[in-house]
């Protein structure tokens, strides 16, 4: 299995956002149950602290024992001259597995062929959101996630509005199901809101997000509870594998489970979920 295919197949029910100039952030990052770290050089690095974050990282990397997680840098957007030298620290880090580009609105394959490194693109600009499809087909791209706070000020519109976008969503979601990268929903600004957390991922779900950005450690428990198959799933999941190799075995192509009937798709579903169930928490052996 290649790299980045191998990146493509990792779980990232919840991906955790830390400030890359807090030591102690980003230790505490690296023991925490989150699928996917995301150590911060953008929004969270005021401007005068970017080199000493760039060092902190540069460091840090390296020392920490970081399990199975997945370990990005998000670096800053590629219009400015920080993302440089970010890209130029993030090529050293062999322990850096991903890139990830806010306000992702051109192709970003040039990226990875310079680092070497799997790309997850922010699409949050009016026209990063019209390009989403020519961004994500690019080589390198393993997952793909949105921003609704800087999509509704390239819009001019409300937060409320784009927070609760059904057809962004839908966008999004269409074009990494297109190209074979994962959807990871957005950040949940309210920390101490689990529930409402909650909800919004099992909304993000059903339109086939198989993850979440999170900004807070307890959004991590109740990402990786949302994104993990339940055990009902799984049962239903192996019932249709099973009904339909019957099926198949009597030369029928479609059947009957119960009240409804079962087909190709339904097969390609039922064998998503297992496989999401088979990749297991990142703390798992």
């Amino acid at each position: 299995m290649s790299v980045i295919s191998d990146h493509k197949s990792r779980p990232r029910r919840s991906q955790l956002y830390a400030p890359g100039n807090n030591e102690k952030l980003i230790v505490k990052a690296s023991k925490l149950d989150a699928d996917s770290v995301v150590l911060d050089l953008e929004d969270s690095v005021p401007a005068e602290m970017k080199e000493e974050a760039r060092r902190l990282i540069g460091r840090l990397v390296p020392e920490l024992d970081w399990g199975k997680r997945e370990v990005c840098v998000r670096i800053n957007p590629l219009n400015k001259l920080d993302s440089y030298r970010d890209l130029l620290l993030v090529s050293t880090l062999d322990r850096v597995d991903s890139i990830v580009v806010p306000k992702a609105d051109v192709g970003l394959g040039s990226i990875y062929n310079a680092t070497g490194k799997s790309l997850i693109p922010i699409v949050e600009t009016a026209r990063g959101l019209l390009r989403v499809e020519d961004i994500v087909c690019e080589e390198g791209v393993v997952a793909v996630t949105w921003g609704a706070a800087d999509m509704a000020f390239s819009f001019g519109g409300s937060l409320d509005a784009f927070s609760s976008n059904a057809y962004i969503r839908t966008k999004i979601a269409a074009a990494a199901v297109t190209h074979g990268v994962e959807a990871i929903d957005k950040v949940y600004f309210d920390v101490e809101d689990t529930e409402g957390f909650a909800a919004e991922a099992r909304e993000a779900k059903k339109y086939g997000f198989s993850g979440k950005q999170v900004i807070h450690p307890n959004q991590i428990g109740p990402a990786n509870s949302v994104f993990t198959p339940t055990a009902e799933e799984l049962e239903w999941a192996q019932r249709i594998l099973r009904v339909y190799e019957e099926g198949r075995r009597a030369g029928r192509g479609a059947v009957r489970m119960d009240d409804e009937l079962v087909d190709e798709v339904h097969v390609r579903i039922a064998k998503g979920i297992i496989q999401r169930a088979n990749r297991g928490a990142v703390g798992e052996d």
